[in-house]
């Protein structure tokens, strides 16, 4: 397939690093651009947790939804942390689709923090 390629940035907790991969190699094969994390902090990248380095990445990652048509959250159990949250928000409110590894837009309650099995 060759062609227009939708651009979609992988979003959710990097502590499900084998996900992300798992779903960024899915997507690719299916003729998508796939966006994703530079570093799993909760998945031993330690570097993340330097001054100011979290920051930035939160920064970088808000820009990296900026160019992509749509956002897919890797929510495993259907958890949804802090970050993911804030990257969900920022993403409806530019008007881009919002796509779940696990479940649809109901399984995300915008006031809450979901947690399952952490």
């Amino acid at each position: 397939m060759v062609g227009k390629y939708k651009v979609i940035t992988l979003c959710g907790s990097t502590r499900f690093k084998d996900e992300f991969m798992e779903t960024q190699k899915r997507l690719t094969l299916e003729g998508n651009i796939v966006i994703s994390v530079g570093l799993f902090g909760h998945a031993g990248d330690d570097e993340v947790w330097t001054e100011g380095t979290k920051e930035m990445l939160d920064d970088m990652h808000k820009r990296k939804i900026d160019m992509a048509d749509e956002i897919f959250v890797i929510n495993v159990d259907g958890y949804i942390g802090n970050s993911t949250r804030s990257e969900i928000k920022y993403a409806k409110a530019a008007g881009k689709p919002v796509r779940y590894l696990e479940g649809d837009e109901d399984c995300f309650i915008p006031d809450t923090i979901l947690w399952a099995n952490v």
